[in-house]
């Protein structure tokens, strides 16, 4: 959040670690590089380890004073710099990463530029900053004024505001917060290193304003974003910070909407700029960080380049080739070995035997340092805590306070030699061992139904014949009306779900309390006039989870908490061994629901895709093998809600386009198992059962084969929040299947009038035929209240039926 203009400070207090001050610094253009620390993370965890960022914020948005929310986050910041020095990160020499949000990196960096959309204009002081009231506006939206739209961050389930950008969007530096708060930790007598998202990644993950003209791209606007960057870099050369970290992920990716030789250019003339035309006295040594998969063919540009040091994914990306590693021995190699994204331990012995590689083909005397892949943002913080997993279980994981300890110890290994991390190693070696034999890992009947498989077993009847079936049986209305499964989980369901886990309430008390829930549920819906009716999930505490906790194959953790957006955390389970289904997960739920109402229906289950990309998967076998396994499990699910008379079963892939590898070589092979995997799981549906999916904040465009070949009957796809931006790219593809494109977008805090969703309506029967279109929310409605969802649905259901006027 901004709460000052950016600085006239002078530099800060001196730690003795500034430019030239340490070790082994070598000279750079007129002055000497800092010294880069030999062990280091890209970013930590910054929700706290009892989600203290997610208590402060929904203090503040209930009604809460903007100074104890101010005062919580400095507590967490300073906790999260003596955590990570108590873990062994040196707290004098940049190894701890200040990479805090208040939300989100990317509107953070937008606020840092001032790029702020014209609808938001009145948030933006006389000085140019943007206050808590206009940040969260941005982020969450205000009465008529959407927010920005919201989109997965690279392949991962973190969720970043997109900003964006056009002509005359101002960029220029606006806000001084990571200027900030580096004195902050000044103060307190540590030096950080400053973390952005870089100029280049920026503009990538933007989108064109509303009023940008035909072909503009915010790659249009790189001159002016790499000067708003260079007046940051020279504010905190001005504090004295020896290093800013610079995060470009983007040059991992080829597939951005703009040609990757543009992409390439654009970095060199950006970093030519900030690195080059910019001395050393005038702004911190730059670490350019590209985790999440390998640089290809960006890295002889960053080799090229006059920034100090390069950091290397090397869990997601595979070694350079011996030429364009060497090209690098001028910089410092920050060996990205130990996974960011994933929570099981580091095999120490091949990450050894990597970091030699590193060092080797860099030639004598070069500078490796030891790092983790990407920001450990993506793992919970300490499996410590996680006594409920099995003391063999945590033996085989690592969450991010492990993590900085695997750093540690390959740091030690790769300077003094494997030998002094004797014990470590041996450990690890035990550990793994241990893990390969233990029961459950490989589970011999789950693979022989697996090797039974035949492409029959993926096939549905031709759409055409489930179409005519599905007619029959349903008589569904034009536009016809539904949600995509949850109703808000109230107070009541909490202390419910509290109460049976501290055994204050017995199952079957439990179970009456969900089975009366249900029936308020189902009776709401009839009074709306929705068509389509669910049971509103009040007995899922996660839409992964509640399925992870009943299979076998999956653990569950207490305190495994992961960001997902703003104060949204969710726990991840741990998919360690060989899935498979003891017994129905749903039924009962969805049945009494059908038993309550003549209206259809639908059974909701979590697809494939979507539990392997929301979990922490088990890393000793190829991703398509455990899909194959989970959709196994799934598929009799999907035959028993058949069974007990279900006729509509949802099988949700909202992350279907958040695992598309970020190179177009790679997709192919990812589409190979993905689609299989739903198709697995839903072709055991007869005609007459009508199969929906449901996906959200993904581009659509760049799956849309993909989600043809699913055969899903009915897709549901997020369509508010981004502005029916899918629609031309539906229309040029001719989708043949039904599809419901949302019209009410659940993260926001408005309430669609009857009048803004007729208008997406009306623009959705311009691109698709009416007779191929269903009415719903973009996303489940968990999160919301029912003060925001009874108007809202009200006026879901009111425009459809004006439509539906429309077209007899």
């Amino acid at each position: 959040m901004a709460a000052s203009p950016p600085p006239a400070a002078g530099p800060g207090p001196s730690t003795g670690s500034g430019p030239g001050s340490g070790p082994g610094s070598t000279p750079g253009p007129d002055r000497t590089v800092p010294w880069f620390p030999d062990a280091t993370i890209l970013g930590y965890p910054r929700i706290g380890p009892n989600r203290e960022l997610k208590k402060a914020l929904e203090r503040y948005w209930a009604g809460g004073e903007l100074d104890d929310l101010e005062a919580a986050l400095e507590s967490l910041r300073r906790a999260t710099r003596a955590r990570l020095a108590a873990l062994g990160l040196p707290d004098d020499d940049a190894a701890i990463p200040s990479d805090f949000s208040a939300y989100d990196h990317v509107l953070d960096a937008a606020v840092t530029l001032g790029a702020v959309p014209p609808r938001f204009a009145d948030v933006v002081g006389d000085d140019g900053r943007v206050g808590a009231a206009g940040y969260f506006a941005l982020a969450r939206g205000d009465g008529e004024r959407p927010p920005l739209e919201m989109t997965k961050w690279l392949d991962t389930n973190y969720h970043y505001l997109v900003p964006e950008i056009g002509p005359g969007t101002p960029l220029r530096f606006a806000d001084d917060r990571v200027v900030r708060e580096f004195l902050e930790a000044a103060g307190d007598g540590s030096t950080t290193r400053p973390v952005l998202v870089g100029p280049v990644t920026f503009l990538l993950l933007s989108k064109p304003a509303a009023d940008a003209p035909a072909g503009f791209h915010p790659l249009d606007r790189l001159d002016d974003a790499v000067a708003a960057y260079a007046d940051l870099l020279h504010a905190l050369g001005l504090a004295s910070a020896p290093w800013v970290q610079l995060d470009e992920p983007g040059l991992v990716c080829d597939t951005w909407d703009v040609p990757r030789d543009r992409v390439l250019a654009a970095t060199t003339r950006a970093y030519t700029a900030l690195a080059g035309d910019l001395t050393r006295h005038e702004r911190p040594a730059i670490f350019l960080a590209a985790g999440y998969g390998a640089l290809g063919d960006a890295l002889p540009v960053l080799a090229a380049s006059a920034v100090e040091a390069v950091g290397l994914d090397l869990v997601s990306g595979a070694l350079p080739p011996a030429p364009e590693l060497a090209a690098l021995a001028g910089k410092v190699v920050v060996a990205g070995v130990v996974d960011g994204r994933n929570v099981w331990r580091t095999d120490l012995e091949t990450a050894v035997r990597t970091l030699r590689q590193v060092q080797d083909g860099l030639g004598p005397g070069a500078r490796v340092a030891v790092a983790t892949s990407t920001s450990l943002l993506h793992v919970p913080h300490d499996v410590a805590r996680e006594k409920r997993l099995g003391k063999r279980l945590r033996r085989w994981l690592a969450f991010a306070d492990q993590k900085v300890g695997e750093v540690l110890t390959l740091a030690q290994a790769l300077a003094d030699g494997p030998e002094s991390v004797g014990a470590e190693l041996a450990e690890d070696a035990a550990a793994r061992a241990d893990r390969r034999g233990y029961p459950g890992v490989r589970v011999a009947a789950v693979r022989v139904a697996v090797a039974a498989l035949t492409e029959a077993d993926l096939t549905r009847a031709p759409y055409l014949e489930r179409q005519a079936a599905q007619a029959v049986r349903f008589d569904l209305p034009l536009l016809p009306t539904t949600t995509i499964g949850s109703f808000p989980q109230t107070k009541a369901i909490r202390r419910a779900r509290t109460a049976l886990r501290r055994g204050e309430l017995d199952h079957a008390g439990y179970e009456a309390v969900m089975r009366e829930e249900i029936e308020q549920v189902v009776r709401l819906q009839e009074r709306l006039g929705l068509d389509v009716l669910v049971h509103g999930e009040p007995e899922r505490n996660d839409m992964v989870q509640y399925f992870a906790e009943l299979l076998d194959g999956f653990a569950t953790t207490e305190h495994g908490w992961v960001q997902s957006y703003g104060s949204r955390c969710t726990r991840p389970p741990i998919l360690w061994g060989d899935v498979a289904r003891p017994a129905p997960m749903t039924v009962r739920w969805v049945g009494h629901a059908a038993s309550l109402t003549d209206k259809p229906v639908k059974g909701m289950i979590t697809g494939p895709v979507t539990t392997l990309a929301w979990s922490f998967v088990r890393d000793d076998q190829p991703l398509a093998e455990t899909a194959t396994q989970l959709a196994l499990a799934l598929r009799q699910e999907v035959a028993d809600l058949q069974a007990a008379g279900i006729g509509i079963i949802q099988v949700d892939e909202p992350a279907l386009r958040e695992l598309v590898p970020l190179r177009r070589a790679d997709k192919e092979a990812y589409l190979a198992w993905s689609v299989p995997a739903f198709k697995l799981a839903t072709a055991v549906a007869a005609p007459d059962t009508q199969i929906h999916t449901h996906l959200c904040y993904s581009e659509f465009a760049v799956v849309l084969d993909a989600i043809d070949h699913l055969d899903a009957d009915v897709t549901s796809i997020e369509a508010a929040r981004s502005g029916m931006e899918i629609l031309p790219a539906i229309h040029e593809r001719g989708f043949e299947r039904a599809i419901g494109p949302g019209v009410y977008d659940i993260h926001s805090l408005r309430v669609p009038s009857v009048e803004a969703i007729t208008d997406q309506l009306a623009a959705a029967v311009a691109a698709i035929p009416a007779r191929q279109l269903w009415v719903n929310p973009d996303c489940g409605l968990k999160t919301r209240r029912y003060e925001e969802v009874v108007p809202a649905l009200t006026n879901l259901v009111a425009a459809a039926r004006a439509v539906r006027a429309r077209h007899p």
